[in-house]
């Protein structure tokens, strides 16, 4: 699978839990660390932690390798490593503290929009 197609599928799969704000960034010409970062918020531990469960199963589902996850027990932050995709799942006053989008500000915004329900 390729790493759109794999970023389709991480974004489909959160919007399904609710996630808020996602936003997926290219950032391949950036770093060699991967072809994109996805950052969305939860609203709560409980939903963070359901939106990445959504995603880790739709991993699981599609036979995709996960590198790691962190901070899956505290959930005010879990990062997923999909090799080429890296998720990460935020509560909202974690994501405006460390405020990944500034940092990464280079890359280009991948459009959603057809990804996404209302």
């Amino acid at each position: 699978m390729d790493s759109k197609a794999l970023l389709e599928k991480v974004v489909r799969a959160a919007d399904g839990r609710r996630a808020e704000d996602i936003v997926a960034m290219q950032v391949d010409q950036l770093t060699p660390m991967a072809d994109y970062f996805v950052m969305m918020t939860g609203g709560s531990n409980r939903q963070v932690q359901a939106i990445s469960n959504a995603i880790i199963e739709m991993a699981h589902e599609n036979k995709i390798e996960i590198g790691s996850v962190e901070g899956k027990d505290a959930a005010q932050w879990i990062l997923i490593d999909m090799g080429d995709v890296v998720v990460h799942i935020f509560r909202e006053e974690t994501r405006h503290f460390y405020n990944l989008e500034k940092l990464w500000s280079e890359a280009p915004l991948v459009n959603l929009n057809d990804w996404l329900t209302d």
